[in-house]
């Protein structure tokens, strides 16, 4: 088998370790928690870095009018479908098609994978500013208006005293190699091609 098509079926294969390893990780540090509470985003569920912490986030995202995390989302149903298919997909085109097939795959992978970022940004905004009117605590930013609790997307970011933490984890890094290497694998494909012509 070529060498391209390997690559191709392993890039492919990558992304299934979204199943084994966490896609995302939320820490908030303060100075009342000497352990920072954080919660581990998987494609399926949500999970606490130690144990409680997502029980202690809610309890203290009740008192400033945050909805609670939920248990289920309906991108947990529809991510897990989505890796499957695109893996299967990933798998079919690098056993049966030809080497322009696998950019095809790539550029699907980065629209989907872009389109799930953009849709935790959303999640996000929707949590941090969609706030209960008869919350206990209420704040305000220095213009009057009502002060949002949104985590960063990506990076670190201070809200009132708590530092809040975004980052990937594990299982977005297997995901990003498995899409980059079906760059490579097209690249790759591309270059045997010429030579056997």
């Amino acid at each position: 088998m070529k060498k391209s098509r390997l690559i191709m079926i392993f890039g492919a294969l990558l992304p299934l370790l979204l199943f084994v390893f966490p896609l995302w990780n939320i820490t908030l540090e303060a100075p009342q928690y000497p352990t920072p509470l954080g919660m581990n985003i998987h494609i399926n569920d949500f999970s606490d870095m130690h144990p409680h912490d997502i029980k202690n986030i809610n309890l203290m995202n009740h008192y400033v009018g945050m909805q609670y995390i939920p248990d289920a989302i309906p991108e947990f149903k529809i991510f897990p479908v989505g890796i499957i298919i695109t893996s299967i997909l990933g798998l079919l085109i690098g056993v049966f098609m030809n080497y322009k097939w696998f950019l095809g795959w790539f550029i699907l992978m980065v629209t989907i994978s872009s389109a799930g970022l953009y849709d935790f940004y959303l999640w996000e905004h929707d949590y941090g500013h969609n706030l209960d009117p008869k919350a206990i605590m209420k704040f305000t930013n220095k213009d009057g208006s009502v002060m949002g609790f949104q985590p960063p997307l990506f990076g670190t970011k201070h809200i009132l005293n708590f530092t809040a933490h975004s980052y990937p984890r594990l299982g977005t890094y297997f995901l990003g190699t498995g899409i980059l290497l079906g760059l490579i694998a097209f690249y790759i494909g591309k270059k045997e091609t010429k030579n056997i012509s």
